[in-house]
Parts: C-alpha cells; sequence; structure tokens
C-alpha cells in the first residue's frame, strides 16, 4: 500500500496501520499535532481564536497538498487539534480555560506514545498560541527521550512570510502586536467575520512600548523576560492595532502560512531518521 486512505488519524481504522506496519511509507510519515487554545482575545475577537487559526492554516495546508501530484506529497496525518492549551496569563479575563503545565505535558507526551505505539516515527507540533511555547519545547524533548521520535515545534507566527505580507506590514506592529492586534484580527475576519466585532476593535497600546522607550535592557525584547500577566501589557486584553486588520490581509497570511507549513511537513519526512 502506497498511501494513507485518509490525511486524518482519527479516520483510519486499526487496519491501516497495521497493513502499513514496517513500511517506508509509515516510517516517512509526519504526525501533525494542531495545538490551539480557549482565551480571551481582547473586546472584539472569541475565545477560539488560536485554535481558530491553527485549523485555518492546517486547511489551506491540505488544500494545497492535495493540488500536489500524488507522487510528490509528504505522507502526513493530522490529528485531532488541543482546543485547550496553556494559558495561565489570560485567566484574569472571564471565559479563559487553562489546563496547568503538568497537565499539558502529561496529555501531549501521552498522544506522542500513542503515535510512536503505532509505528510512526516523525512528530509536528503546530501551534498558535505563544503562552504554548515553553511546554511544547519540553514535550517534544521528552518525545525524543522517552519514545524515540523525531519531533519538531513550530508556531505560525514564526514562519516565513512572503515579500507581499511584509509590504502590509510594519515594524511597529510586529513588535508589539503580539495578542489580538492587526494580525490575528485579519485572520478572524478571512477565517470566522461573524465572530469579529470591530466595532470593540482599537489600536490596543502595549506597556511594552514604554519600556522600549525608557530601559535598554528591558525593553529591548531579548536581554530578560518578564512573567507576565496579560493585563501587564493592557487592561482589555489585547495588544496591537486591530483597527487595521483587513480580510485580505488574512487570507494572505492563512495561506501563505500553509504553504510553508507543507514544506515544513515535506523537510521533516524527508530528513534521514533514526540518526
Amino acid at each position: 500500500m502506497t498511501a494513507w486512505p485518509h490525511w486524518r488519524w482519527e479516520a483510519l481504522s486499526t487496519r491501516d496501520f497495521q497493513a502499513r506496519a514496517g513500511s517506508d511509507l509509515l516510517q516517512r510519515t509526519v504526525a501533525v499535532l494542531p495545538l490551539g487554545a480557549t482565551e480571551q482575545h481582547g473586546p472584539h475577537l472569541p475565545l477560539c481564536v488560536d485554535t481558530a487559526i491553527t485549523d485555518g492554516i492546517i486547511d489551506a495546508m491540505h488544500t494545497q497538498w492535495q493540488a500536489q501530484a500524488a507522487a510528490v506529497r509528504p505522507p502526513l496525518l493530522v490529528l485531532p487539534t488541543q482546543s485547550i492549551g496553556f494559558s495561565p496569563e489570560h485567566t484574569s479575563f472571564a471565559g479563559t480555560l487553562s489546563l496547568s503545565a503538568s497537565t499539558v505535558l502529561a496529555l501531549w507526551n501521552d498522544i506522542g506514545a500513542g503515535i510512536a505505539a503505532s509505528g510512526v516515527r516523525r512528530v509536528l507540533l503546530f501551534n498558535s498560541h505563544g503562552g504554548n511555547v515553553s511546554v511544547m519545547d519540553m514535550v517534544a524533548r521528552q518525545l525524543r527521550q522517552q519514545h524515540g521520535l523525531l519531533t519538531y515545534g513550530s508556531s505560525w507566527f514564526n514562519l516565513p512570510r512572503s515579500a507581499e505580507i511584509a509590504a502590509l506590514s510594519n515594524a511597529h506592529e510586529d513588535r508589539f502586536g503580539v495578542h489580538a492586534g492587526e494580525d490575528e484580527t485579519a485572520i478572524m475576519r478571512y477565517l470566522s467575520p461573524e465572530l469579529v466585532a470591530m466595532e470593540y476593535a482599537q489600536d490596543f497600546r502595549s506597556m511594552s512600548e514604554q519600556r522600549a522607550a525608557q530601559f535598554a535592557l528591558l525593553g529591548n525584547g531579548k536581554s530578560a523576560k518578564m512573567g507576565w500577566m496579560m493585563q501587564d501589557y493592557n487592561p482589555q486584553g489585547a495588544a496591537g492595532n486591530a483597527r487595521a486588520a483587513t480580510a485580505d490581509k488574512g487570507q494572505l497570511l492563512v495561506e501563505h502560512a500553509g504553504q510553508q507549513l507543507l514544506q515544513l511537513i515535506d523537510e521533516i519526512s524527508q530528513q534521514p531518521w533514526p540518526l
């Protein structure tokens, strides 16, 4: 058998894995674990932003994957999206749901154990929530140590951007628009415009802008990292110019991120493993 009958892990049967045991396909398959969150995003966006972004980019990636010739497609299986993550920095705002760090570590590691037991050796943790990053790094090492998996973590906001997107952006927003700002609002205006209340959108200024102007080390964004809660940046729970967001930019962001994600999956599939 040369291909999986479906790209979604949960749509397969035990027979599908058994029939491919020991095959090159199984060895090269990348299991993608999509990571989101359920947390406040200011007064204008819904709680599902991070999960919606992850799923939107996954769907864009799959559309581009389907358009490729079958012979060159990287083998992939996308697992169920984890829609509640590590979000303690937002718990002062109503509606936020957060797991503890120990719960997230155990949950994602247990999922990885199941991946390994099924014979898949490559895992990509694909994330859209900044608060998940530190835990994602630890899980990636756990899966390598405990299960011998080739494991990478990637967040959509760290993927390369096109020149067209760069032309629509500015350095100030790129640095300080870290939560419910222009980019996240633009993506939601594209993916789920009915969930966006633009009448509440503002240019939400961040306290980190003041630190950048006042302090050489505390304000350079590199030398020291504060243990912050979202209200430390803005009392409305957002940072960035949400008013500048357009659905057109959101579409560009999603489709280009989908392209970059597909390339990343292809590179992980081709990397020699085990070393």
